[in-house]
């Protein structure tokens, strides 16, 4: 039995899904941890309820619903392309709030319209939040990790450090640590002298022999531990990400980049804009980018209300390329966040690549936007004119 009441609006959610050509699907609560351990990112790792079973599997209580729907599209062996709802419990160690709530949402696979695709889920979602929350001017924020990912490889940084900057987009504070370290080199330090040496010599052979000693000297060559391969393959790496900086110029393009923040209807050519006078080659993203404003377009979204800011994602790892979150116009709580998650499937043991893309809604947030929008009506109906009756000359 559920601990939590489902909120009254439950079904005119679900009718909606049944109106997009969604096959309703449940997962257990239960599920094996590790997939969202790999790919879910370290604040919903933070928030996880975790436990084993009798074999020392870890095991947890659903976080979320999209990598449970993926493997059971995947274990049932279903074809493409296929689109599931779902509407159910999850459970995160919350700072606010309870631990256990409802999230409904939308999982589209398989389609290869990528920019169709995209454009379909946000209508979706919106179509969604007006049906539980009629009159209501809701906004939205898109980012786009394709399109960041585009920027850094274009900037000519070593894959390490374009890796550390992937995983950090969306997460302001690392991003501008990042960005504050890329500014500046810094060496490894505290190496001996002899494998200093032998590293500026670029003798790997010799330096493997130094370190094999070593390690047989000291008793640490074991079955457990590095050989001596790795820790020159890890050394020359660290060295490599250590001497890593930025010229003004990039350094420069990288922070104007991030700062751009405008709506979707000037967005593709502020894209093109910062493109050119960066002399980055961006030209597959931003055609990408410009597909997915012209299919939003064409299904009648007023692009007006779509923000694009270049540093906006969200704190999961498994996202490619469209992330978006909407709210009330003028308030803060997120009532529905998605994006496009393109190889999580292949990396879940999809036999061929399928591409993806859904949202999530949190109906406990959009229960108190409801709450809210009834407590303003009941108070504007307390100071309303009493109507008059006919003849009533009051």
């Amino acid at each position: 039995m559920p601990l939590i009441d489902m909120p009254d609006f439950a079904p005119a959610i679900l009718a909606e899904f049944s109106r997009r050509n969604t096959t309703r699907v449940d997962t257990p609560v239960i599920q094996p941890a590790e997939p969202f351990l790999d790919m879910a990112g370290e604040d919903l790792r933070r928030r996880i309820f975790l436990t084993e079973n009798e074999r020392g599997a870890s095991l947890c209580l659903r976080p979320e619903f999209t990598i449970p729907v993926c493997l059971r599209h995947i274990e049932t062996v279903t074809g493409t392309p296929k689109r599931y709802a779902y509407l159910g419990e999850v459970f995160r160690q919350r700072r606010e709030g309870a631990n256990e709530f409802y999230q409904a949402g939308l999982e589209d696979l398989g389609d290869t319209d990528a920019a169709g695709a995209d454009a379909r889920v946000i209508a979706d979602a919106l179509a969604c939040l007006d049906t539980v929350l009629p009159g209501r001017s809701f906004a939205v924020t898109i980012g786009d990790q394709a399109v960041f990912e585009a920027v850094v490889a274009a900037l000519g940084l070593p894959t390490g450090w374009q890796r550390r900057l992937v995983r950090a987009f969306g997460q302001t504070d690392v991003l501008e640590a990042i960005i504050a370290r890329l500014a500046r080199p810094e060496p490894v330090a505290g190496l001996p002298p002899e494998v200093e040496i032998l590293l500026e010599a670029g003798d790997d052979v010799a330096l493997c022999a130094h370190l094999r000693d070593e390690m047989e000297r000291t008793g640490t060559l074991t079955n457990a531990s590095r050989t001596p391969e790795e820790i020159v393959r890890r050394l020359k790496e660290k060295r490599l990400l250590a001497g890593a900086s930025l010229d003004a110029a990039k350094l420069d393009a990288l922070k104007e980049f991030l700062s751009i923040n405008v709506s979707l209807r000037y967005a593709p050519g502020v894209l093109a804009d910062f493109a050119r006078s960066a002399s980055l080659p961006l030209k597959a993203a931003i055609e990408g980018f410009d597909a997915r404003v012209a299919a939003l377009q064409n299904a009648g979204a007023a692009l007006a209300d779509i923000t694009w800011r270049a540093a906006f994602g969200r704190p999961l790892d498994y996202y490619t390329g469209l992330v978006f979150e909407v709210t009330v116009r003028g308030e803060h709580d997120v009532l529905v966040g998605g994006g496009r998650y393109d190889r999580m499937l292949t990396l879940l043991g999809a036999r061929d690549h399928i591409p993806a893309v859904g949202f999530s809604m949190w109906l406990d947030r959009i229960e108190k936007a409801k709450d809210a929008a009834a407590g303003r009506q009941a108070d504007t109906g307390l100071h309303r004119p009493i109507p008059r009756k006919s003849g009533d000359l009051r």
